[in-house]
């Protein structure tokens, strides 16, 4: 769904031509999906494909062949490294599906294009000959996009206007080379990345064109962790071609991110060696064992959700307050409260939150009014709707009340106006279809904007778009600088926007080491229908109680502040939930 955002260009400049550079035609899943954005829009086309063949070993006998192997298997690097092969084959038959790493026939794509074919020469370097190159510059092309698994190098780095894009994955401030995605679980870190390069000589990354920070998937296995990050990626290409159709080279050189120090453990990585790899297995194989010996384990482990409430003299979004004394809502046995909002009406202070069952796996909306001592009234439904609702952004305009839920299940952004508040609610636009989580809305010089994440692949949300609309019921236009962010620990919105003492504020959600994990505020410094910019200013931990994981929704309103925070719970804990 991101890819389809870019597949249109306004501009009437002359149409992108685009070459592609593989092993051969059988690719990657994820590559095939890169090709077929491109093909879908109006504005690139596939001009050329060259093949960078391997040249043909000489006729061996059977004898010859039996030797070599032996050979092999005796070497001194295939003794140091034989366990990761091994692990590098479970891992690959264990791997999440749709698996991004697929090898698939693209020859239905690529076949109807002209192609050259490349072969190294008898040292086997990846250098193309002057003929090549000669011939390529005669398709003159914008852009060749690497596929294969060799970067290439020497001249025909120059053999489009643009340069050769390739991915790497991996963030490259803090790990170079490789494997991807494998020592980012190794070494616990919270976060796996993925860049889109102008490809240049030697090991350094080129020009960074654009770069995704996701959340790392800890456990045993390389590919599960590279599920979320390659599929999220794909769009990149058609993204910054369509950019560059419509803004142009010199705006893609002022978006790209700046060179940052090396910060890696190492200075490269490389494939671990056996002992490395048993240094890393053995404790995590050993635990899973324990766990699942023990009588008395526990497998069935809850994110439980509750609402805290506090009064206090100003938001924490702008400056910490000092020590909050917070009080808990209380929800049903095998329900919790969660995505608090507060909404002022009539003099009368409500608080709006999801109520989800664990026995349906569905959220609803509901609603209570809260005093100004904290006390709240009778909980009364909202929205219960046949699919989940969570996050209910409400707001007052023109005398009128409005919800914008969380209604990523049913895959769109629905609108309901309050017709008798706060029972009854009537759908009054369907304002995007898509998977969209967490819309929020904000009015601002007289434009709307909404600021959301598109979870794509599911349950990932990286991409922090905003869309604007001259009316609240108008057409949507996706903002010039979405993605405004595409970092896990800062995409996804964490309550509504506060307009405190001249500034802007955004808190977000991180999830770069679990789901709401802590809030990011982040201030918004400049915003209209063309520009938008924002930097980070703090951090609210989840601090106030014991055993607390993770908050993800912070709203204030008057001396009240709300927050919701995490606790893990087993099953017991769940039917227990009343209890604080």
């Amino acid at each position: 769904m991101i890819s389809s955002l870019y597949l249109h260009s306004k501009s009437a400049n002359e149409a992108l031509r685009i070459g592609v550079l593989v092993d051969s035609f059988l690719l990657p899943a994820a590559f095939r999906q890169v090709l077929s954005d491109i093909l879908s829009s109006d504005y690139a086309r596939l001009k050329l494909v060259v093949v960078h063949k391997q040249r043909a070993s000489p006729q061996k006998t059977v004898t010859k062949k039996l030797i070599e192997g032996l050979a092999h298997l005796g070497s001194a690097e295939f003794r140091r490294h034989f366990l990761y092969t091994i692990y590098q084959k479970l891992d690959q038959r264990f791997a999440r599906q749709p698996d991004p790493f697929e090898i698939v026939d693209c020859t239905d794509i690529l076949t109807a294009l002209p192609r050259l074919d490349v072969l190294p020469d008898e040292n086997q370097t990846v250098d193309f000959p002057p003929e090549v190159l000669k011939s390529m510059k005669c398709y003159d092309l914008d852009v060749l996009l690497a596929f294969g698994l060799v970067p290439p190098r020497g001249d025909v780095l120059k053999s489009a206007r643009y340069g050769i894009w390739s991915y790497h994955y991996g963030d490259t401030d803090f790990y170079r080379v490789g494997p991807a995605m494998f020592w980012e679980i190794v070494e616990a870190s919270t976060c796996s990345g993925v860049i889109l390069e102008v490809l240049k000589e030697g090991r350094d990354p080129g020009q960074v064109l654009c770069k995704s920070i996701f959340a790392t998937e800890g456990g045993l296995s390389c590919r599960h962790n590279a599920f979320m990050p390659v599929w999220g990626s794909t769009h990149f290409i058609i993204r910054k071609l369509h950019e560059l159709h419509e803004r142009g080279w010199q705006y893609l050189k002022q978006t790209s991110l700046p060179p940052a120090p090396y910060r890696g453990r190492v200075a490269t990585y490389r494939s671990p060696s056996n002992q490395q790899l048993i240094q890393w297995l053995a404790p995590k194989l050993a635990s899973r064992i324990v766990r699942r010996l023990n009588p008395l384990r526990k497998d069935n482990l809850y994110y439980h959700w509750r609402i805290y409430v506090a009064n206090t003299p100003c938001s924490r979004l702008l400056q910490p307050s000092g020590e909050i004394q917070y009080k808990s809502l209380p929800s049903p046995a095998g329900h919790m409260y969660a995505d608090p909002f507060l909404f002022q009406r009539n003099g009368q202070m409500w608080l709006f939150f999801e109520d989800y069952s664990y026995t349906e796996r569905r959220g609803v909306i509901r609603c209570c009014p809260i005093q100004s001592d904290l006390a709240v009234g009778p909980v009364f439904t909202c929205l219960d709707l046949p699919y989940h609702l969570s996050y209910p952004a409400v707001f007052c305009y023109e005398g009128e009340t409005f919800v914008i839920p969380e209604s990523s299940s049913n895959k769109d952004v629905e609108l309901w106006r309050a017709t008798e508040f706060p029972f009854k609610w009537k759908l009054e636009k369907i304002l995007f279809r898509g998977l969209l989580v967490d819309t929020t809305p904000f009015l601002h010089n007289g434009y709307w904007y909404f600021f959301t994440t598109i979870a794509e692949p599911l349950g990932n949300a990286v991409f922090g778009a905003l869309f604007w609309a001259d009316e609240l019921t108008g057409d949507w236009t996706l903002h010039p600088s979405s993605p405004i962010c595409s970092d896990v620990r800062y995409a996804r919105q964490g309550g509504p926007l506060q307009e405190i003492d001249g500034h802007l504020l955004r808190p977000v959600q991180d999830c770069s080491e679990r789901y709401g994990r802590r809030i990011n505020v982040m201030e918004i410094l400049e915003l209209s229908p063309d520009a938008y910019r924002e930097n980070s200013l703090r951090s609210l931990e989840p601090d106030w109680d014991k055993g607390l994981e993770g908050a993800h929704t912070y709203g204030y309103c008057n001396g009240i502040e709300v927050l919701d925070a995490v606790k893990f719970l087993d099953r017991d804990g769940i039917k227990r939930s009343t209890k604080k």
